[in-house]
């Protein structure tokens, strides 16, 4: 009966997180927004102009034009200078490279995950994803090898390999991306969404 119940509370628990922690990191961005953009927009505008919820917006409306201006060319050089300097620094460089390679998986336009796919090794399939197809990208002494670059991630996050394989052992799989990522990191509890 105990171990009944301890299962159902901890189905509970397991339904309930995501959808907490979601909502909870959408409130903790709001009021951040609210608090650090509203103060900046208080300081600038009559007390009469501002009203509650102007900041959260102004904060939405930042995030949106500094998206545009990465499209610019000229910005994202001037962005990748600010990046090598902050590579230089001994702790931050860690920390944020970390940062960067987390968010870079939620990129819309990744440039590194190119196509889904499966491996064979020996008769094991693993999912994958091709991150460099280009020979002329790869180090010199792969570049006259028919070889693609794939990155086979490891469950729950705790790392993965970047292996360099004959193409005739790559074959494309019809999985999207966030459905292959989310499959793989979960070590396919997950299931997949044949629907879609």
């Amino acid at each position: 009966m105990f171990k009944s119940i301890s299962r159902t509370l901890l189905t509970g628990f397991i339904t309930l997180l995501p959808v907490v922690l979601t909502i909870y990191l959408l409130y903790w961005l709001a009021v951040s927004s609210e608090q650090v953009m509203g103060r900046a927009l208080r300081f600038v505008l009559p007390d009469a102009t501002y009203f509650p919820g102007l900041g959260m917006i102004a904060g939405v409306l930042v995030v949106f034009i500094v998206g545009l201006l990465m499209k610019a060319f000229l910005v994202r050089q001037l962005f990748a200078f600010g990046e090598k300097i902050l590579y230089q620094l001994p702790l931050i460089k860690t920390v944020y490279r970390a940062m960067r390679d987390l968010f870079d998986f939620f990129k819309p336009q990744k440039e590194g995950m190119e196509q889904v796919v499966t491996v064979s090794f020996g008769g094991v399939e693993m999912i994958g994803f091709i991150t460099q197809e280009d020979p002329a990208r790869l180090p010199e002494s792969f570049q006259d090898r028919d070889s693609v670059l794939v990155y086979l991630p490891m469950s729950y996050m705790i790392g993965g390999y970047t292996v360099l394989i004959p193409r005739k052992d790559v074959r494309p799989c019809k999985m999207r991306m966030e459905e292959a990522m989310r499959f793989v990191l979960t070590a396919g509890i997950t299931g997949t969404n044949n629907k879609s």
